[in-house]
């Protein structure tokens, strides 16, 4: 009897606090956070052991608030940590463009909050030491070189011919050698909320790496399903920007999964911002749009997915860029830009108070240390060597004047002694 009550009060409480509790069942205390493996355990727990504990019409109730349209207010992503997988697939200097993208998507995401540990960073050219490039050590994404995206701290993690479909679905399935090191990996695990974002050439349901090999959507779909199964991500948004980029998301069939793209099928994805000095196009029209409206997005935004959603409309993009959510378990206007974009901040929360006027106590004297001036490392490294005075060695000058003695000696002989004296 005394269970019967408390699962009906547990119950109850649920309904009129719209899942966001604190209870105690049977004297121990339970934090319940809602997310979609809950909703499965509910599920499961309907099939067993909820008939012969709760009264089946609260129960019912119970469900048919979770399903109901407005359920995606109470689902929260629930991660705890941001991962990146940016990939450029393309080769050569007229592919300048397809390197901004990447180049510019990581720029943002780093800005959010994402470091690079969380990155993983896949180039398959460096246009920045492209003997083309006029300016050297530069990836520029905007006209008369305003913008430069490779900057002093890029870190790529795979570059040039490292970059193939294979390293790209075992960075993904963590299917890596024992060897491989930690800045190559997709450490990432069922709190992880991914970004992948994938630019180059592609085509009806494929995408092309180094213009030698191809990557097919069935591939790219059994790779997020085995993610999914290995428990490696709690929810994924791709983005794609290519030709017919539509067709990399049609098999799909992974819950918990989002994807953008720039194109329908039978579409061009176009590139943007021509430089006469550079020669070539800076970056493609969709991310261009998209970095343009994720430099408005702050830490603390509000925007959602259905914003990301109308960043390039066709009159912008020519193309006709598309997105799918079916699989995904939350409404997309209740998931936040910032949820893959941005990284979780861990926060500890504290009651006590933490005085801050105090004065700092100081430490006695005899046991402070002192230490030898040293430089720092960038001037050891560019100082230049000091100009030491030049001293003969001891004896030199007796032994010099000793022979040239010898030779006026043997030339001239003693009676010529006393022009030197």
């Amino acid at each position: 009897m005394k269970t019967h009550v408390l699962f009906n009060l547990f119950a109850t409480f649920l309904l009129a606090d719209g899942l966001n509790i604190e209870v105690s069942v049977f004297d121990f205390s339970l934090q319940l956070q809602i997310s979609h493996r809950f909703v499965f355990l509910i599920l499961n727990f309907t099939r067993n052991v909820a008939p012969l504990l709760i009264n089946t019409q609260l129960f019912t109730r119970f469900l048919s608030r979770i399903s109901q349209d407005s359920a995606g207010q109470f689902f929260s992503s629930g991660h705890t940590n941001n991962w990146a997988v940016l990939v450029c697939t393309s080769r050569f200097w007229f592919n300048y463009r397809h390197v901004a993208n990447t180049l510019s998507v990581y720029r943002s995401v780093k800005r959010l909050g994402i470091p690079d540990s969380h990155i993983v960073l896949m180039l398959a050219d460096d246009m920045a030491c492209n003997h083309r490039n006029p300016k050297p050590a530069t990836v520029f994404s905007h006209k008369n070189m305003e913008l430069n995206v490779y900057g002093d701290d890029v870190e790529v993690d795979y570059r040039g011919y490292e970059v193939t479909v294979e390293n790209f679905l075992r960075v993904l399935t963590g299917r890596l050698p024992p060897s491989t090191p930690r800045s190559k990996r997709l450490l990432s695990d069922d709190r992880s909320n991914i970004l992948i974002y994938l630019t180059g050439h592609g085509g009806n349901g494929f995408l092309k790496f180094q213009d030698s090999e191809e990557i097919s959507n069935v591939e790219l779909a059994d790779a997020f399903e085995q993610m999914w199964q290995k428990r490696r991500y709690n929810e994924l948004l791709f983005i794609i920007d290519t030709c017919q980029g539509a067709s990399m998301y049609e098999r799909f069939y992974s819950p918990n999964l989002m994807a953008l793209a720039s194109s329908q099928v039978g579409e061009d994805s176009l590139s943007h911002q021509p430089d006469l000095a550079i020669g070539v196009h800076l970056m493609d029209r969709y991310t261009f749009y998209l970095l343009e409206f994720l430099e408005d997005i702050h830490p603390a935004s509000k925007a959602n997915m259905n914003d990301l959603f109308k960043v390039c409309p066709k009159s912008q993009c020519v193309s006709t860029p598309g997105h799918r959510t079916d699989l995904f378990l939350r409404d997309p206007g209740s998931v936040l830009i910032t949820d893959f974009f941005g990284s979780v901040r861990k926060v500890e929360i504290t009651t006590e108070a933490i005085d801050l006027t105090d004065p700092i106590k100081e430490v006695e004297e005899r046991y402070m240390h002192s230490y030898v001036d040293q430089l720092p490392v960038s001037e050891i490294i560019h100082q230049k060597p000091k100009q030491k005075d030049w001293h003969p060695p001891d004896g030199f000058i007796l032994g010099l004047w000793t022979l040239i003695l010898l030779v006026f000696f043997q030339t001239y002989g003693v009676k010529h002694l006393r022009h030197i004296f």
